[in-house]
């Protein structure tokens, strides 16, 4: 099974890569395959590749649904 999850975009680097925050992690992921991404932006990553922006409501409540499966 794979899992894709929203990051937020805490660093630019030079195209195609960003530095995301991965629950509390940083990791250098690829934006290759989506546009216009700025700092602050949430991302939908599997595999290491954003797919698409998300809107931070939204985005929120995934990570939310998370930590309460993570706490069960």
């Amino acid at each position: 099974m794979c899992l894709a999850m929203p990051v937020q975009i805490t660093a630019l680097k030079e195209h195609p890569l960003a530095i995301a925050n991965i629950g509390g992690i940083e990791k250098e992921i690829s934006l290759a395959l989506v546009d216009d991404v700025s700092i602050g932006d949430y991302v939908i990553l599997h595999v290491g590749y954003a797919l698409t922006k998300l809107n931070e409501l939204e985005a929120q409540k995934t990570l939310a649904l998370f930590k309460e499966m993570s706490e069960l």
